[in-house]
């Protein structure tokens, strides 16, 4: 991975928006005092949870009123308030009393496949069994679903009994969705307090961008071993090209001795250079490269089709992403994130989890973080949204040496598919997935 700086005049992080571009002891403590400030209050946030697990919106309300009726009926001598106090007191001794004791059930968590395609359906399962010889009363269980919740009731049961609930896990969007763990409540009659006890393991459900099956790049794009040579001339390969006159330095098993003697001068072979194609594709993750988050979702999917059919073609592929430079740092990080190509499924995980931030880096940089770290690059596909200029774009693609095909593929939600040349880059504009396949199609034409 590459890491350099640039000036911090160019941040969008934390600290750019605290202290903008001030240096110095004052803009340091500044962001130090708002750096424990924020640690502080997560940790004061996950307390504040904790407690809230057991005493509910209720159980505090009772509270409040028991210590506010008790205060005022001593105060005042009101009789009335000190008998309804110690009443709500009462109540949450009461209440208590059901949280006491351990009920033993065997719970557990299961998915029938922990990866799909956005908007497939995704099926998970809780199943109770009572290890017991007695019989266990029933149970309310709550199951955590990304930001929701599933809850079911389970009945009473038997010595050796078991009951089971199947819940859907909604994906009409890509993510890495948590699925648990696995808690059962007991709370009293009234909603005063509530007990939760966790019995599974957490889960992870990969929604998979949607991909599509584009054209073989084997041939037209990149030239290698298994298709065509290029057009670059060596003096050492497998692919003859021509033959030319004996320079100083040139290998003498490659003199071609007819030529030689019809001539009367040395003549030795001219080869066609052919090399191992290795496909490059950069996901940027800025913010200001899309105009909307249903372009960055198209983005997703092409970066997966096209690393998906790299791989169906037996090519070296990288796929990388922007990295994000850390909230608090002083300069901006010049790196990127490489997703694993090691088969699809990885692909696909990795992709599952990517998100737009304001503070990675854009395309241009992206680009040359990846053509530095990426070494005999045959071509390289840029996606992006539709907030990139042609400039920006070229500058993208300068960044990749001569002989590098760079394809920049331009996702705007419901545009017309075109394709244009801008100097040496090759620019796909598509608004929908499908017409990766034909926009494709057509630069292989051309």
């Amino acid at each position: 991975m590459t890491t350099v700086t640039r000036s911090q005049t160019e941040l969008t992080n934390a600290r750019a928006r605290i202290v903008g571009e001030r240096e110095g002891f004052l803009a340091d403590a500044i962001v130090w005092i708002v750096r424990t400030s924020a640690t502080a209050g997560r940790a004061v946030a996950v307390v504040a949870r904790r407690v809230g697990g057991v005493v509910t919106a209720l159980g505090w309300s009772v509270l409040l009123l028991a210590v506010l009726a008790l205060t005022a009926g001593y105060v005042w001598g009101w009789v009335e308030s000190v008998v309804a106090g110690w009443a709500a007191l009462a109540l949450l001794v009461v209440a208590s009393g059901y949280l006491i004791g351990r009920t033993a059930y065997d719970v557990g968590l299961s998915l029938p496949a922990n990866r799909v395609v956005v908007g497939d359906r995704a099926p998970g399962e809780v199943a109770i069994r009572n290890p017991l010889r007695r019989r266990l009363p029933g149970v309310r269980v709550e199951v955590p679903v990304g930001a929701g919740l599933a809850e079911f009731a389970a009945p009473s049961l038997g010595a050796g009994d078991e009951h089971s609930d199947v819940f859907v896990v909604p994906t009409t969007r890509r993510g890495i969705v948590p699925i648990g763990p696995v808690r059962t409540v007991r709370a009293d009659p009234i909603g005063l307090l509530r007990r939760e006890m966790v019995w599974a393991d957490s889960l992870d459900l990969f929604v998979h961008p949607r991909t599509i099956a584009i054209p073989s790049m084997s041939t037209g794009f990149v030239r290698d071993l298994e298709g065509s040579p290029t057009r670059d001339l060596t003096s050492s390969d497998i692919a003859f090209h021509a033959l030319r006159e004996y320079v100083p330095g040139d290998e003498r098993r490659y003199i071609h001795w007819k030529s030689t003697a019809k001539t009367g001068s040395y003549m030795v072979r001219q080869f066609e250079e052919t090399r191992r194609s290795h496909l490059l594709v950069a996901l940027t993750l800025s913010e200001a490269d899309y105009a909307t988050d249903e372009e960055f979702e198209l983005a997703v999917s092409v970066t997966g089709s096209l690393g998906v059919r790299a791989m169906l073609d037996s090519r070296t592929v990288s796929v990388v992403a922007s990295a994000e430079t850390p909230d608090f740092a002083k300069r901006m990080v010049f790196s990127a994130r490489r997703l694993s190509t090691v088969n699809r499924g990885r692909l696909l995980d990795d992709l599952s989890g990517v998100e737009l931030t304001d503070a990675a880096l854009r395309l241009p940089e992206l680009a040359q973080v990846a053509s530095e770290d990426a070494a005999g690059i045959s071509i390289a596909f840029l996606v992006c949204g539709s907030t990139l200029t042609a400039s920006q774009l070229r500058a993208a693609a300068a960044h990749f040496p001569l002989g590098v095909d760079v394809v920049a593929i331009v996702c705007d939600e419901g545009a017309v598919p075109s394709l244009r040349r801008v100097a040496d880059l090759s620019v796909l504009t598509i608004g929908y997935l499908e017409d990766l396949q034909r926009s494709l199609a057509k630069r292989l034409a051309t």
